[in-house]
């Protein structure tokens, strides 16, 4: 059996090892896929570090530690190994998310040592649809033009608040979000129905490579909502990312947020997984 000190930090000679990894689940692993893909495995690029379980060439496990702690096909014995490791290093992620199995055991270890979570969301459902939508896309939901930003960044702000339940302006003022609203403006994956200077809907595909890719931020103005505009909306996003970015696409919901997971399975999305995330 693996013992707990078989866990190691990975570089870039592990590239492709753990791109096979990340390769046997592309929907549940989008997120750090993409990520490893874009940068590879320095630290420094990567903006944490991604551990792995296993010898070089016998690879079982990984887990990304960055912003967020990410375990990937986590057994026990990597649960164990990537936690001890998390414990000696102290918290330096604003969230755990992941399989909800794993994200259970590794904050069942992790909890007496980093003290209590702001918020713990037990069960995300996973979806995924690689179907052309189930309802008539909404023809006004199109790209953000980059001189929209100011348009659209208010929107993104409430929607970020709403769901984790603090503002992103926290901290450094909002700078390091505001760039990533631009950045996904920039390269194409920011998506929203704009009336009249008004963000009716809006949705970001977050993450992607060539297997699937994710869909994140999704909102629709609170004064217009119960009018149809998530599910057209969703509908041009799914459409476009089909199109333009990865044959399958994928989300993952709030399980008691019970209107957006029934406006989901509207468009064609199907629960596939379970998700948990602890936040910090």
């Amino acid at each position: 059996m693996l013992r707990t000190s078989a866990s190691r930090v990975l570089d870039d000679s592990d590239r492709d090892e753990v791109l096979a990894l990340l390769d046997t689940d592309p929907v549940a692993n989008v997120f750090v896929a993409a990520r490893v893909r874009a940068v590879g495995l320095s630290p420094s690029r990567l903006g944490g570090q991604m551990w792995g379980y296993g010898p070089r060439g016998g690879l079982v496990s990984l887990c990304y530690a960055g912003a967020n702690l990410v375990p990937v096909n986590a057994t026990r014995e990597a649960v164990h190994a990537f936690a001890d490791r998390a414990r000696k290093q102290g918290r330096r992620c604003s969230s755990i998310v992941g399989p909800a199995g794993a994200v259970e055991q590794l904050w069942e270890r992790l909890e007496p040592h980093w003290g209590g979570a702001r918020a713990i969301r037990w069960a995300q459902p996973v979806m995924a649809t690689s179907s052309a939508p189930a309802v008539e896309p909404d023809p006004l939901v199109r790209r953000v033009r980059p001189e929209e930003f100011g348009i659209l960044l208010p929107a993104c702000v409430a929607m970020f608040t709403e769901e984790v339940g603090v503002s992103p302006d926290n901290g450094d003022g909002g700078a390091l979000y505001r760039s990533r609203v631009a950045e996904l403006i920039r390269i194409g994956r920011s998506y929203a129905r704009i009336d009249d200077g008004q963000v009716v809907f809006k949705a970001e595909i977050g993450a992607v490579t060539p297997q699937a890719c994710q869909i994140q931020g999704v909102w629709v103005h609170p004064g217009l909502r119960g009018r149809g505009h998530a599910a057209a909306g969703m509908a041009a996003v799914v459409e476009q990312a089909l199109k333009y970015f990865a044959p399958v696409v994928t989300l993952y919901v709030n399980d008691f947020n019970l209107p957006a997971r029934a406006v989901y399975r509207k468009v064609g999305f199907q629960e596939v997984d379970t998700f948990m995330s602890v936040l910090f």
